[in-house]
């Protein structure tokens, strides 16, 4: 049994599940559940190693993403009722804005254990619902 901390902000919240540290776990993984509220924005960064896979589990949400060496850039609008699980490999920016009147839940997986070095801030400017 393992002990988790919800991380709350005026945003919403963040739980990692899985950590990639557990005993019996041989995964250097992690998989996590993102909130947030209507109007705001959760990610807004890229990463240089990890691969994530992404899906909606609850909720209205418009996913950004922006090629960093490219600058092409993506729009997808997703909603739990038509539920779809997007990959986004290394240096693919990615920022999630919930357009919806409620609460989203998105769910993650990574195939790396977290490190700072490895989530770079990116800016991808006012939203265009």
């Amino acid at each position: 049994r393992l002990e988790r901390s919800i991380i709350r902000d005026k945003r919403g919240f963040f739980l990692k599940v899985i950590d990639g540290n557990e005993e019996f776990n041989p995964f250097k993984c992690e998989v996590y559940i993102t909130v947030a509220h209507p109007g705001q924005t959760k990610g807004g960064h890229y990463h240089k190693v990890a691969n994530e896979w992404f899906t909606l589990i609850e909720g209205k949400a418009i996913l950004l993403l922006e090629d960093v060496k490219t600058q092409q850039k993506n729009k997808i609008r997703l909603n739990s009722l038509n539920p779809k699980t997007i990959f986004v490999p290394p240096y693919l920016a990615h920022s999630f804005y919930n357009n919806g009147k409620s609460d989203y839940i998105l769910l993650a997986y990574t195939d790396k254990i977290y490190h700072p070095n490895d989530t770079i801030s990116y800016d991808f400017g006012p939203i265009d619902e």
